[in-house]
């Protein structure tokens, strides 16, 4: 134990007594200690005591024979003789052993506390005398759980004064305990470890599962609450990779771990480890290997920044705010205890590996180290452990009042009424000063360690995700910053910093990651919904080989932070891609890809090129699904980012469409030519209909498809080794095309394929040959089928069929027809929409009153009419139709404005939510970034401008049909 220096009784050294709390508690614990302690210093203690700690009160009630030996004894022989009834705890039956290490530890606790309060001690003997009695209640409980696994067969027995002298397993003592700087209520970290050639195990278990067992029982003994109460509350996850290992892990793994996955925080940790149980020769050996690991002698750059932006990601911000007394964390808040102790190790970590005058635990022997080497001032060691001598008592008396594990002040008056007491203080309101004064001094120096870097983030607050406890500043500052789930997070950040995901498994990609994450954070916040955006970031992140080089380029280049976070954050399909294709990182910083908007003709020589390489038909798809994504993502993030607007990516991903599609084409007649041959004669067209006809495909479209073919009359089949019917062989390759279109590989899937709009539709055959086309068209087609077919584009095949069915299409739509007839059956169809599937807001941009689809039947409708009458009118982009019309008078220049506004901001609008959000939407879900997205893609000023802005334009579409198309009468 701690020598008090100054012999004699411990009532005679008494110096300090402070003010009273609860004067009528005080007084009936001197009165239920009676005579035992008298009059005297020692009862004035104890009553004043008392009357600030309804725990000790109790206490000593309950100890008071052991309490009355401090009128006669020393402080130092009151704990001896409360020490020396451990010596029987290794052989006790268990719950007797139990029974005496919590005696022991209330009986030591009581004089600590007196010897404290009454300034007996020092904080030095305080601390060091709490740390002793840890260490003797944990070597007698460790040789306890041992003889009991010496009695189940686990381990052998081991002769001698020490059976665990040489037994090669040992606790590592971790933080205050370390460092002797325990508190009085304080858990006891500690880390255990074994080297399995020397655990002296009987071969009933192996060595992993009997370390466990051992270091399980031992906690047990430990932390479990009685009758009698609890020795400590034991910590054990400072061990390697605390998520992912065992409560006792090997030498040998944690040495690996060390070498390769060990982190700043943790060399950090290690400062203060030392052997507190077990083999101290092999931890002392375990100890040495680690020095260098500990202790680096050459800091590069990298590894300097990374211990600077763990000190700044504490608190972004100088400052950072103002200190309020009620409720203040002294132990993790601004200004308090940890800031002294990260002052001190930040330096010790970069310098200590050259001097090793810094290599102290104890955090005032460091702060003096440093002053001596003249890396501190004086004056600033001096305010340092002037605030943490303070900190340290008040934290004390803090746990003292209710034996509670707390560092936080009261938040009412009544409570810090008592603290101010207990403190020695005359009011509370002369404790809040200077507490305050004392975290301002600390928060100033802190402030100051680092002041040449700069800011990693724009977030006031912490933003620690070091060690294995939930900083509950960080998790206050991620929930501020509009993150639902920060506990998730934080645990999820940890793992990263664990070396849990490829990208940070080296020591330099980890390095980087903490200065990246703050800006990271910062710039998620600002993202749609940022607990999604940090999800799908997670997957990018894991999906990445390797993350030095990605970080270094995030880092340097805000911009591309910025807009990984916003693909991330805002576009679903955007962020899977670019989780599974993280190369395009490269493309990202190239201003080509972000502003060039690719020709046809360009598209396809870049897919033909890569298509020269294909060996097979698989390699095949694989390929153009990897071209087809990067072109969907490219065109995704210029809508994303305003390069273009929804009626330009209409366009884009509907090239990018006609492009796979021919290129699919052409491979799938290849292989059924290898197997089948050809038909003489013969061939076969692909016809887009629906958004890819129109050229209007969002990101989410399907692919509205008829498959026509023709050949020679006298042909009845293919003139391959397998020779096929010409139905057969024209229907097959279709069912081929569909399924290298549809299917899932390895690189994902293309498109869903919809066959509904063909002749006889989903009963009729998938190809159909030209003559039944044409007959159909001509003569069976409903007006429905043909308001379809105005959309008609024929997107592949061989250049004498393409005309000949264009004209059949050109013909099916400029034949005569009645009106009126047809007008009403547009209008008929309108209404069995509106019942079937009716818009239930303004945002059912297709389905609503006066939305996309009344525009599009207007268009379609009006071209059926007038198409007999002017040559040439139809088109299958909407857009242009309403055109059309204008310019041949079927539509007046006035109507034809109106609806080109509406469809304008209806597409754009489309293009974005199928972008972001998919097919839901719901206004009131949206988030700020979302928002402003969706303002700027309607032509609005804010995000509530504009649904007033779609109601006006569904009114005024719904009002023109009725007056173009016309509605019939509903019941």
């Amino acid at each position: 134990m701690q020598n008090g220096g100054m012999q004699g009784s411990f009532e005679s050294r008494i110096v300090d007594v402070p003010g009273v709390f609860d004067a009528a508690l005080g007084e009936r614990t001197i009165e239920t200690l009676g005579e035992r302690v008298g009059r005297g210093a020692l009862s004035d203690l104890i009553r004043v005591t008392a009357s600030n700690s309804p725990h000790l009160a109790r206490e000593f009630a309950r100890e008071g024979d052991f309490i009355a030996r401090l009128k006669v004894e020393s402080a130092e022989a009151a704990i001896a003789a409360a020490l020396g009834d451990l010596h029987e705890v290794p052989t006790l039956p268990r719950a007797e052993a139990m029974r005496v290490l919590r005696e022991t530890k209330r009986r030591v606790c009581l004089v600590i506390a007196l010897a404290d309060v009454g300034g007996v001690w020092n904080l030095d003997q305080v601390t060091g005398s709490l740390t002793d009695l840890a260490d003797r209640t944990l070597r007698a409980a460790l040789l306890n759980a041992f003889h009991e696994g010496v009695a189940r067969e686990r381990f052998r027995g081991v002769e001698g004064p020490d059976p665990l002298g040489q037994c090669g397993l040992f606790f590592l003592a971790m933080g205050k305990y370390g460092a002797r700087e325990l508190n009085y209520s304080s858990d006891i970290d500690f880390s255990c470890y074994f080297n399995p050639e020397l655990l002296p195990v009987t071969g009933k278990v192996g060595e992993q599962e009997a370390a466990v067992r051992l270091t399980q029982s031992t906690v047990s003994l430990m932390q479990e609450t009685t009758q009698d109460g609890y020795v400590f509350r034991c910590d054990l996850r400072l061990r390697p990779d605390a998520g992912s290992t065992q409560i006792a892990v090997s030498t040998r793994l944690a040495e690996g771990y060390y070498e390769s996955m060990g982190q700043n925080w943790e060399r950090a940790a290690m400062i203060k480890a030392r052997v507190c149980a077990g083999d101290a020769t092999e931890g002392a050996a375990f100890m040495q290997h680690l020095q260098p690991f500990v202790w680096r002698k050459y800091l590069d750059y990298a590894a300097i920044e990374d211990i600077h932006s763990i000190k700044r990601q504490i608190h972004a911000h100088g400052g950072h705010g103002a200190i309020r007394v009620p409720g203040h964390n002294i132990k993790l808040g601004r200004g308090g205890i940890r800031e002294i102790e990260f002052f001190a190790q930040t330096q010790q970590l970069i310098l200590g590996g050259r001097m090793a005058s810094l290599r102290i635990s104890r955090t005032e022997d460091a702060l003096v180290a440093l002053a001596q080497r003249g890396v501190i001032a004086q004056g600033t060691c001096a305010d340092l452990r002037r605030a943490y001598r303070f900190l340290r008592t008040l934290e004390h008396r803090l746990q003292m009042i209710e034996d509670q594990q707390t560092h936080s002040l009261p938040k009412h008056d009544g409570g810090l009424d008592n603290v101010a007491r207990f403190m020695g203080f005359a009011s509370r309101d002369e404790l809040g000063a200077r507490l305050t004064s004392e975290l301002q001094c600390v928060q100033g120096h802190y402030t100051r360690l680092f002041e040449s870097q700069p800011s990693l983030s724009k977030s006031a607050g912490s933003l620690v995700f070091t060690g294995v406890d939930e900083d509950p500043e960080t998790i206050d500052t991620l929930r501020k910053m509009g993150f639902a789930q920060p506990e998730a997070m934080s645990t999820t950040i940890r793992g990263w910093h664990h070396g849990r995901i490829r990208a940070t498994r080296s020591e330099r990609a980890r390095e980087k990651l903490t200065s990246l994450m703050p800006l990271l954070l910062d710039a998620l916040a600002q993202t749609a919904n940022p607990d999604i955006a940090f999800t799908r970031l997670d997957r990018f992140l894991s999906g990445l080989p390797s993350g030095v080089q990605v970080f270094a380029l995030l880092l340097s280049n805000p911009a591309l932070l910025g807009l990984i976070s916003e693909i991330v954050g805002t576009a679903p399909r955007l962020a899977d891609h670019l989780a599974a294709r993280p190369g395009l990182l490269d493309v990202l910083i190239d201003a080509e890809f972000l502003h060039h908007q690719p020709s046809v003709g360009e598209l396809r020589d870049g897919l033909t090129g890569l298509l020269r390489t294909s060996r097979s038909f698989e390699e095949t798809l694989d390929v153009v699904r990897r071209w087809t994504k990067d072109q969907q993502f490219r065109v995704g993030l210029q809508l994303l980012q305003n390069e273009i607007d929804g009626i330009a990516a209409g366009k884009a991903f509907a090239d990018v469409a006609d492009i796979v599609i021919e290129a699919l084409f052409s491979a799938t007649l290849s292989e059924l030519g290898s197997a089948h041959g050809q038909v003489p004669g013969g061939g076969m067209v692909v016809i887009a209909l629906g958004r890819l006809g129109g050229r209007e495909m969002s990101a989410t479209s399907d692919l509205d498809l008829i498959f026509v073919y023709d050949h020679a009359g006298d042909v009845t089949q293919s003139s391959g080794g397998r020779p096929l019917a010409p139905s057969v062989y024209f229907a097959r390759c279709s069912q081929r095309l569909i399924t290298a279109l549809t299917a899932m590989t390895a690189e994902g899937g293309l498109y869903e394929v919809d066959m509904r709009l063909r002749p006889s539709g989903n009963k009729g055959p998938v190809a159909v040959s030209f003559e039944t086309f044409r007959a159909y068209q001509m003569q069976e087609a409903w007006t429905w089928e043909r308001l379809a077919l105005t959309r008609a584009r024929i997107v592949a095949g061989p250049p004498a069929l393409v005309e000949r069915v264009r004209r059949v299409i050109d013909d099916a739509l400029s034949a005569e027809r009645d009106p009126a007839k047809t007008l009403a059956d547009v209008g008929d169809m309108r209404a069995r929409l509106d019942r079937e599937r009716p818009g239930k807001s303004p945002w059912d941009l297709k389905e609503a009153k006066g939305g996309l689809f009344d525009v599009e039947f207007i268009a379609q409708g009006l071209q059926l009419v007038h198409a007999g009458t002017h040559k040439g009118l139809v088109r299958s982009n909407s857009l242009e139709a309403l055109e059309a019309l204008q310019r041949c008078a079927a539509l007046a220049h006035g109507d034809a404005d109106e609806l080109n506004a509406a469809l304008t901001v209806y597409q754009n609008l489309v293009q974005i939510l199928r972008l972001t959000v998919g097919d839901s939407f719901d206004a009131a879900d949206a988030t700020k970034s979302l928002r402003s997205l969706i303002a700027r893609s309607a032509g609005v000023a804010s995000f509530e401008d504009v649904e007033p802005l779609l109601v006006r334009h569904e009114a005024r579409v719904r009002l023109l049909f009725e007056t173009l198309i016309g509605l019939p009468t509903l019941a």
